[in-house]
């Protein structure tokens, strides 16, 4: 099976490693650290592992990246003579990494190949292998196996599209499963659909969701209004952020923007696209139905904060609490269409009312929390309109859901000293 799929990888090679090569030779900025793909390393780069017991961290893109923060944070503290090593799949995720101060080093994910995770294993050592939510590389699992180096999944979880497929092949995932020294999902569901799969009981935990423990990173104290002067929006204005968008949403979004234009004429919006990539098209959608906007990289060149009536269009990474942090109410998005739903959890950090679509099948628990604990709505997107409307005009209705939905989020922390301990156990036996 392995040798199979060492054969399979090494095939997806041939056509990765020319495209990769063919990107960074035409400026593309998203396809970057080939060599570390492959296991090399340049000289000197892992100069901070030297003499250190080291701990790598594993989070595929931007939301696992932000979800280990807290568990980063508190690793630091628990285990200080560590050196902490995150890894991630994509450009954005690896983006967020370099931000962290409390990582040591930042690589790129080796491809799942055999002679390419050994190479890795054998220069970083690890004391332990740490795979933030459902990410199985059978490879990693192996190899770390073979070498005595305990892999722990934390945070993990298996969703409602996920486990259909993962079940049938569940004869071959559990022999990957029980490699794992231990398992830490999030909810009671996740536990039972992973023991479904092979797992083995004494090996799994629920220890919560880390994005309960997150933290206002970057935003301090700082006030609404001077969010809103760092990316030029009025300060009279109300503010709608709907973050983390997918195709077919902005259409959406903007025929309703533009119903509360007639309605109340004092309205921004700031429009966040999951993957920026696609911020030229969305642009293109905004012109086509006469609407100013602004992206955010030219925010710099205008010299006059953006006028109500008017979008700006993030074509960053990394800003999203930062923007939720200068709004009035938030949409999160990857909901009114069949994507599974984003973190709406951020949003209730920052005390902001949060509306989402129907499809959150991704954090189906947390969003029916939400609304129970008065924090959310969920709105279907004939009533999104309304909803946006009565929540714009209604400062007190703003203000008591963005602090239920706090009171929401603190009540369920804990997750991260329950990962914690989980790991100190492992590391001390």
């Amino acid at each position: 099976m392995y040798l199979l799929y060492d054969l399979i990888w090494l095939f997806c090679c041939l056509l990765l490693v020319p495209w990769y090569l063919l990107r960074r030779h035409c400026g593309g900025k998203n396809r970057q650290g080939l060599r570390e793909r492959l296991g090399w390393y340049a000289r000197g780069r892992l100069a901070p592992l030297e003499n250190r017991p080291v701990l790598w961290l594993h989070a595929v893109s931007v939301g696992e990246t932000r979800a280990a923060i807290s568990l980063i944070r508190a690793l630091k503290k628990a285990f200080p003579e560590y050196a902490l090593v995150l890894s991630n799949v994509t450009e954005t995720g690896h983006a967020i990494a370099r931000e962290i101060a409390e990582i040591d080093l930042c690589l790129f994910f080796p491809f799942d190949i055999s002679l390419a995770v050994r190479r890795v294993l054998r220069q970083l050592r690890p004391a332990m292998v740490v795979i933030v939510e459902t990410e199985i590389w059978p490879n990693l699992v192996r190899c770390a196996h073979r070498a005595s180096i305990p892999l722990v999944l934390v945070n993990g979880r298996i969703s409602d599209r996920s486990f259909p497929r993962y079940h049938k092949i569940r004869s071959l995932l559990r022999p990957v499963l029980n490699r794992f020294a231990f398992l830490c999902m999030q909810t009671r569901q996740d536990r039972e659909r992973i023991l479904a799969l092979g797992a083995s009981p004494e090996r799994v935990e629920v220890s919560g969701n880390l994005k309960f423990d997150m933290s206002c990173d970057g935003i301090g104290n700082r006030s609404s209004q001077e969010m809103r002067a760092v990316y030029k929006l009025p300060a009279d204005a109300l503010v709608w952020v709907a973050g983390s968008t997918h195709p077919g949403e902005e259409e959406q979004i903007l025929e309703t923007f533009e119903k509360i234009q007639r309605q109340n004429t004092g309205v921004c919006l700031v429009l966040a696209p999951r993957h920026p990539g696609r911020c030229p098209e969305v642009g293109q959608l905004m012109t086509s139905r006469g609407l100013g906007w602004t992206a955010r990289t030219d925010l710099d060149r205008r010299k006059t904060p953006l006028q109500t009536g008017e979008v700006l269009l993030v074509d960053t990474v990394g800003e999203l609490l930062n923007l939720y942090a200068a709004g009035d109410v938030v949409f999160v998005g990857g909901s009114l269409v069949p994507v599974g739903g984003h973190n709406v959890l951020e949003a209730a950090l920052l005390k902001k009312p949060v509306l989402f679509g129907p499809h959150m099948e991704n954090f189906r628990e947390i969003a029916h929390l939400l609304v129970e604990a008065g924090g959310g709505r969920m709105v279907q997107a004939e009533d999104l309109g309304d909803a946006m409307s009565a929540l714009l005009a209604d400062r007190q209705l703003r203000q008591s859901m963005g602090e239920a939905g706090f009171r929401f989020l603190r009540q369920h922390a804990g997750a991260t000293q329950r990962t914690v301990e989980v790991m100190r156990r492992l590391l001390r036996s």
